[in-house]
């Protein structure tokens, strides 16, 4: 049996919690400045229509009263951990997709706790008591089940599906809460007169996958039927990213390069922070019109900023078109811990310096020398 459990509006109800004033009132984090993008908001801004990766200004327009607040990464993550140390009270096996978010598989606790639902219900009351939050919590045999079962229990909620009422759980849900189908998916769904799971379940796999090809087609067949086979499982991969959205478009090369090396020195010392290497580099690059891209590319496994700023310049200048950029951004893949971890190198002397400054003056304290700043 897995449980999926997630947050309600984590950073908007951590900030909520901690200033009592906010407490009913819209909350928007991020998007303070003027070019900045909504990260989360609070259910009570949610009602005004504010929405996750919406522009500051946008946000603003739909609900002038709201209260815009900056995110305190470091401050979520500590509060990330209180949650997911009562994860690890009622099993071992989690995967954890997010701050904010998690798979449980507890087929191994069952008799020890008294079922599937007493976890939910131990969890949902620790986390409440522990950490101060709302949680909701879905539970069914699959990942994709208990996903749509913890969103539609929000806010604070608990929803126990059951392997004999999975059927009637997914026909009425919109085609678009299927796993995969993006926003190019459901429109051609819902022009071939796909608009609820339950249609794709009374529809053949062979219409399926004709219509939309083999991959697709099973997927939807076995998905729209509750079947999902994928495990509960520690991510065999995961990223560690900066990016910036500008005050002002950035217009020349010039001015990029000199923001992508900031975004390398910091991303390679968070890799060094972990004792990690990545061999692979991804460029993220927003127009002014929100149109974006992401590029990536493979270098030899390293921590070292100027091999990181290497790739990522070459990415930018292979793929800008010329146009105004309102955001950049540089990741980089991390994987599991291996027996080659065992032999990444230690930092050299400049590094430990440059990192030992860093932390404690800030990112912007020191660094190799870039280009100036020039805006549109």
């Amino acid at each position: 049996m897995i449980l999926h459990a997630d947050l309600d509006a984590f950073y908007a109800a951590v900030e909520q919690r901690d200033d009592p004033s906010l407490s009913g009132r819209p909350v928007v984090v991020g998007g303070s400045h003027r070019r900045g993008v909504v990260l989360t908001c609070s259910y009570e801004a949610r009602g005004f229509g504010i929405r996750s990766g919406m522009a500051g200004a946008q946000a603003r327009r739909l609900c002038p009263e709201a209260v815009f607040v900056a995110p305190r990464m470091r401050h979520y993550a500590e509060i990330s951990r209180v949650v997911q140390d009562v994860f690890h009270r009622y099993t071992p096996v989690i995967e954890t997709i997010a701050l904010d978010e998690a798979f449980l598989d507890v087929a191994g606790s069952l008799r020890l706790f008294g079922g599937a639902e007493a976890i939910g219900h131990r969890i949902r009351a620790a986390v409440l008591e522990e950490a101060g939050l709302a949680i909701s919590v879905g539970i069914a045999s699959s990942k994709f089940v208990a996903k749509l079962a913890s969103v539609e229990s929000k806010p604070d909620g608990m929803i126990y599906v059951s392997p004999d009422r999975e059927v009637p759980f997914l026909d009425p849900l919109p085609v678009g809460r299927i796993w995969g189908a993006g926003q190019v998916a459901q429109r051609r769904l819902h022009r071939l007169g796909f608009q609820a799971i339950g249609d794709l379940r009374r529809t053949s796999l062979e219409r399926l996958q004709r219509l939309f090809g083999r991959a697709a087609g099973l997927r939807y067949h076995q998905l729209s039927r509750g079947h999902d086979q994928r495990r509960v499982g520690a991510r065999s991969k995961s990223s560690l990213s900066h990016e910036e959205t500008f005050a002002h478009d950035v217009c020349d090369a010039a001015s990029a390069h000199s923001i992508l090396l900031h975004l390398s020195e910091s991303v390679a010392r968070r890799l060094r922070q972990r004792g990690k290497r990545s061999g692979r580099v991804r460029l993220k690059l927003r127009y002014s019109d929100f149109k974006t891209i992401t590029r990536q590319r493979s270098v030899v496994d390293t921590a070292d900023e100027r091999v990181i700023n290497q790739a990522a310049r070459r990415l930018f200048d292979e793929y800008w078109n010329g146009g105004a950029v309102r955001l950049l951004g540089v990741a980089v893949e991390v994987g599991e811990a291996s027996q080659a971890d065992l032999f990444v190198p230690e930092p050299s002397r400049l590094h430990r310096v440059l990192d030992q400054i860093k932390d404690r003056h800030g990112d912007h304290a020191i660094g190799y020398a870039g280009g100036c700043s020039a805006y549109c």
